[in-house]
């Protein structure tokens, strides 16, 4: 058996984005970014340990995030990942679906091609778990990590336990 997909999004739960403005959470570096060349950088935590427990957790890693390729450049290297694959969000960026269903998710969906997946994210709902039930054959996990906290041991034990669920963890 193939091991799972994890696709990791950026500002939330790797960039806890919404945490108190004036302090950094404990553990964390900052940088200074732009998604795109020319944009005014973006502040951006990361927490350097964060990729070797990623690593660690018996998936293969795949960024789900507007970041796209410029994850790689910008936020690999901080928390220690390699260069990963990602979902091409090209032409589906922002764009909001009559049925509630968040952007990413149909993309993810056909990214996965009917594999087992979890999603770490900061927006993803109800409609996007109805979606994936009735549009992915395999087993998924949509995870919702707080914007305000980032990745925590928690989310860590849920994408674990998931892993472990499927007979693939590491």
């Amino acid at each position: 058996m193939s091991r799972p997909l994890l696709f990791l999004d950026v500002d939330g739960p790797l960039n806890p984005y919404a945490a108190r403005p004036s302090r950094r959470p404990e553990g964390y570096t900052t940088i200074r970014a732009s998604v795109h060349p020319g944009e005014r950088p973006l502040r951006v935590w990361l927490h350097p340990g964060h990729g070797r427990s990623l690593l660690d957790l018996g998936f293969d890693l795949c960024w789900a995030t507007t970041w796209m390729d410029a994850a790689n450049r910008w936020i690999a290297p901080v928390v220690g990942l390699p260069e990963l694959p990602y979902v091409d969000f090209t032409g589906a960026l922002f764009v909001e679906r009559p049925d509630g269903v968040h952007w990413k998710t149909e993309r993810i969906v056909a990214y996965a091609e009917g594999r087992a997946f979890a999603w770490v994210d900061d927006e993803q709902g109800p409609a996007d778990d109805s979606y994936v039930a009735a549009h992915h054959a395999g087993p998924a996990l949509l995870h919702h990590v707080s914007p305000r906290l980032g990745l925590r041991e928690d989310d860590f034990t849920a994408l674990t336990e998931f892993a472990a669920a499927l007979g693939t963890s590491a």
